[in-house]
């Protein structure tokens, strides 16, 4: 899992990469190609609302014995996939410029930036269907294969960004193209696997009327994803958030320092989520299975695993901030305000891991109301309040923009987790004495 989530960051994160070295226009270019995450972040979103909603009813289902609702579970994900994935496609082509412009997007960085969306857009029928159907390929013992998927387009990317953006001479956009021919090839890769692939459950390709015609099915699948759901479109809530308030505070220098920022935090939360996707299939699978020894040992593995290593990745960042940020920009004067900002960010990292194991915990038992309630929480009722007050309000800055997301890591993921606590322990002793 880990490595696949690393293959899988490699699509965004070498863009960004190679963007930032383009001659002369690199700095500006990675700040408004930075306006475009929370679209990014957004399609994320809709692509885990029927995936990670999926995927923990049927480890389930298979917990249970019942291939049958297993596969049914696969193609109604399948279908919501693909018919998400056109809607947003054609509504981000529509309305791309006035999106960019609410986000924050300036004269100057729309020349840049509408360019890359919008070739991005291209490849959203690919990418939500290799995103959204890979956790399927795990929940059924095969992570090896899941791993496959993504290095196949992550290393195509790797290959083709620097064809297109400098062989080429295309810019940022080469990296939208690169990314979108690289998203096709995991895609095809993912749909081979499901239809034809050695595996115990594959897609039965039935009409789409037949597969609602139990609506429940459907929604049951979005119900339980909503947590992950609301989660990143509370992250693209933020991003916006915090773009907006950059450009009052700061102005497009300080949009590419959250960029940087933005960046390093997807390097450095990738072990965790591994971890935590790693865990999940497990709790669901041994939770349908009535076995909640297995359950809580899995879970509290999570929170060991991950605590350990936040703890000393915030040690390194204290150590070596320059290191990280030097991946994506190499001017002295953005190395020096980013390393503050770094600073500042990151300040409570460690606390990350309890709002990961929550989240996780409540996500794989099917507690939809919790799960999704931690997601605002975090997000939505305290970052976003959080810059405007401690930037605006309290006349803070940048800083205050940078010190909202320490404030919410400890108090959302301290809450969220004493409540995982508090709940679903109690659940599984008294399932044990049944």
């Amino acid at each position: 899992m880990l490595a696949a989530q690393f293959l899988n960051l490699l699509y965004n994160i070498v863009d960004r990469i190679y963007i930032s070295r383009i001659p002369g226009t690199g700095t500006a270019a990675l700040g408004a190609v930075g306006l475009c995450f929370p679209v990014i972040t957004i399609i994320a979103a809709f692509t885990n609302l029927f995936g990670s909603g999926g995927a923990p009813l049927f480890a389930i289902a298979r917990g249970r014995g019942d291939s049958r609702e297993a596969g049914m579970l696969l193609d109604t994900v399948f279908w919501l996939e693909l018919g998400c994935a056109i809607f947003l496609m054609a509504a981000g082509w529509l309305f791309g410029r006035p999106i960019l412009q609410l986000f924050g997007a300036s004269g100057k960085a729309l020349i840049y930036s509408l360019p890359y969306l919008q070739i991005y857009l291209a490849g959203t029928v690919f990418s939500m269907l290799a995103s959204g159907l890979n956790p399927f390929i795990v929940a059924q013992g095969y992570p090896h294969a899941a791993m496959v998927t993504v290095a196949i387009g992550a290393v195509a990317n790797l290959i083709l960004d620097p064809v297109f953006i400098f062989g080429l001479g295309m810019g940022v956009r080469g990296a939208a193209v690169a990314t979108v021919i690289s998203q096709g090839l995991s895609a095809v890769f993912v749909l081979l696997l499901l239809l034809r692939g050695n595996i115990e459950i594959r897609l039965h390709r039935q009409p789409v009327c037949e597969i609602f015609r139990e609506f429940r099915r459907a929604a049951d699948i979005i119900s339980l994803g909503v947590a992950t759901f609301v989660m990143l479109m509370t992250n693209s809530l933020v991003q916006i958030t915090c773009n907006r308030v950059l450009s009052l505070t700061g102005g497009d220098l300080y949009i590419t320092i959250m960029a940087i920022l933005a960046s390093v935090r997807q390097i450095l939360e990738l072990p965790m989520l591994a971890i935590a996707d790693g865990a999940a299939p497990i709790i669901s699978f041994h939770y349908g299975a009535r076995r909640p020894d297995l359950v809580r040992k899995a879970v509290m593995t999570l929170a060991v695993l991950g605590f350990a290593y936040s703890l000393a990745t915030w040690g390194f960042l204290e150590w070596k901030p320059a290191l990280l940020i030097s991946i994506f920009s190499t001017d002295a004067g953005i190395l020096t305000e980013t390393r503050h900002a770094l600073h500042l960010y990151f300040y409570a990292f460690p606390f990350m891991v309890f709002q990961y194991t929550g989240q996780t915990t409540f996500k794989s038992l099917n507690k939809k109301r919790r799960a999704i309630f931690f997601s605002l929480l975090r997000k939505a009722f305290i970052v976003v309040p959080a810059t405007y007050l401690l930037a605006l309000g309290m006349n803070m800055g940048t800083d205050g923009v940078f010190l909202a997301e320490p404030v919410s890591n400890v108090i959302g993921g301290l809450a969220c987790f004493i409540t995982m606590l508090c709940t679903v322990m109690p659940e599984l002793k008294k399932m044990n004495s049944v």
